[in-house]
């Protein structure tokens, strides 16, 4: 069983990173090999529309643009379970995670009749982490959730869903001009929910890859 965990938040200690490295511990908990890729690390960009992988002679399920990124779509189709995770910036994933679904979709999609090219199967976790309260998320991103999803559909696996609401964004508020934020109530959810959350990530590493 392998399992690749991606970072798609640029911060690589901070809460997307805490939940994926307690997914990883699920995973190995599992007895999973687990991968962890920090893909701000990675020089990459999306899809360029090379239609390389849509040639009549050419291997399905490869991008063939020499980056970065190109090998860790190799080594996704052939994983067993991937766990991605990002932050919510301004209502949506991070760029680089939205570059990640472009190049990993696009090259398992038949132009002949928009079928999927990958036969195998990945059981697919998505952590998206936000400072946004969770009746907010409810409200206005849970849809956007659905959609992210969607995209690891081509994966034919399971793929769940974990929205990690009202972060601490900053350990001292008073260097920042955030007066918007209760630097209380953020130390209070830091104190009391995160660790429930950083269960639910141990829980969904653990399941993905095998275990219970």
């Amino acid at each position: 069983m392998k399992t690749i965990i991606i970072n798609g938040s640029p911060r690589k200690n901070w809460n997307t990173a805490m939940m994926l490295k307690e997914a990883q511990k699920g995973a190995e908990s599992a007895g999973a090999e687990t991968e962890y890729i920090d893909l701000f690390d990675l020089s990459f960009t999306g899809c360029r529309s090379c239609l390389a992988c849509k040639r009549k002679d050419a291997e399905r399920c490869r991008c063939f643009w020499k980056d970065d990124l190109s090998p860790v779509i190799d080594r996704i189709f052939a994983s067993d379970a991937l766990i991605i995770g990002s932050p919510i910036y301004l209502g949506d994933i991070t760029s680089q995670v939205r570059g990640l679904i472009e190049r990993l979709h696009f090259c398992a999609l038949s132009y002949d009749d928009y079928a999927n090219y990958f036969t195998g199967r990945v059981n697919a976790g998505i952590i998206l982490t936000m400072n946004a309260p969770k009746a907010y998320y409810n409200l206005a991103y849970r849809k956007k959730a659905k959609e992210i999803a969607q995209a690891f559909r081509a994966l034919n696996g399971s793929v769940d869903v974990y929205a990690c609401c009202d972060t601490l964004q900053v350990k001292d508020y008073s260097r920042y001009n955030m007066a918007g934020f209760d630097e209380s109530h953020k130390k209070e959810m830091r104190e009391k929910q995160f660790p429930l959350d950083l269960e639910e990530a141990f829980r969904m590493g653990a399941k993905l890859s095998g275990g219970k």
